[in-house]
């Protein structure tokens, strides 16, 4: 089974949300409906900006903490890297 780690967006540079599951789509989903996070609904983090795959369940929770303690310019960074535009991701999960 994969893990992904992701952060979630408001909107470009806003306010970020990181987390992990099993089902990626089915997640950010839930967090656009307003069912996941209390802190997504409050702060309208819906947009997926990044995302990683682990094999191994301990390994993406243990990089999610890390990231979570990140400064946070490294997140930035990081979703920059990938995603300069800081495009919604989620658009791509479901082709």
């Amino acid at each position: 089974m994969s893990y992904f780690v992701y952060i979630l967006a408001s909107r470009k540079s806003g306010t970020l949300y990181i987390g992990v599951t099993n089902d990626i789509a089915r997640r950010v989903e839930e967090h656009r409906q307003g069912k996941a996070s209390s802190f997504t609904r409050k702060y309208a983090v819906h947009r997926l900006v990044y995302s990683e795959m682990h094999e191994d369940v301990e390994e993406a929770i243990r990089r999610e903490k890390a990231m979570k303690n990140w400064q946070r310019s490294w997140k930035v960074r990081l979703v920059e890297r990938s995603n300069p535009e800081w495009d919604d991701l989620h658009v791509s999960l479901n082709h």
